[in-house]
């Protein structure tokens, strides 16, 4: 029975590995095989098969989509934006896009316009958390905090696992001076995410405001644990230790 089962799944493996070498001729085909290729973080050959499909299909909205995700993957914010424009004008209603085109416009620094499609997601879909989290980002970084703080809210309401709104949450609580709060949605983003270094530096510095060294020093060190180059982490442990 080993001898049976084993051999199934060299089997399998060789038709896998067949079915990914065989040529795409069809746009969906092509779709497919870039989907792979993304999953493998090779987004250059992903981009030629999405465009491939784009070229046997130009009103393939999804090869559209996730083309701009391979761009922004790469930092190129430009192309990822035209490509989720084109997505929006061959699906008005793809709320997933607009929030997509949002995060490129905000890794541009275009605020006001990463908030319109964040808001316009919402309008789409009032259950999308990231839209909700990614806009409260947009507030926090505006200095809305107020704002940041009740979208972060609905996002955590649609999804108590979501480990960045809360992280965000605690940056808005914290730039108005509500500390402990901020010190509590760290320690939540903490248990959902133990990895989450920014999480461990943030309350860190909320710690050194209330004048709890020792605490703000334990966050470092966890936050350097992690992310050994965290610059704000190293930077606020050497201070401390100095004194």
């Amino acid at each position: 029975m080993k001898r049976i089962t084993i051999s199934l799944l060299i089997a399998l493996v060789f038709f896998a590995l067949a079915a990914f070498a065989q040529t795409p001729t069809t746009a969906q085909e092509f779709f497919e095989r870039g989907i792979a290729y993304g999953n493998k973080g090779d987004y250059d050959r992903a981009i030629a098969d999405f465009t491939q499909a784009i070229r046997l299909n130009p009103n393939y909205t999804d090869a559209y989509c996730v083309r701009g995700v391979m761009y922004a993957g790469k930092g190129d914010y430009d192309k990822a934006i035209a490509d989720f424009t084109q997505a929006i004008r061959l699906s008005p209603n793809y709320a997933v896009v607009y929030c997509s085109r949002g995060s490129a416009y905000y890794y541009k620094g275009d605020y006001d316009r990463a908030i319109a499609d964040y808001t316009q997601a919402i309008r789409l879909n009032p259950n999308d958390t990231a839209a909700y989290c990614g806009r409260g980002v947009m507030y926090a970084d505006k200095g809305d905090y107020d704002r940041a703080i009740a979208d972060c809210t609905q996002a955590i309401k649609l999804n108590l696992t979501n480990a960045e709104a809360y992280f965000v949450r605690g940056i808005a609580y914290d730039n108005k001076g509500d500390h402990d709060r901020a010190i509590a949605d760290y320690t939540q983003a903490i248990k959902l995410d133990p990895n989450y270094a920014d999480a461990y530096c943030a309350r860190g510095l909320s710690y050194e405001d209330k004048g709890d060294n020792s605490k703000a020093i334990a966050d470092y060190e966890a936050a350097l644990r992690i992310d050994p180059n965290n610059a704000v982490a190293k930077r606020s442990l050497e201070i401390l230790k100095s004194r």
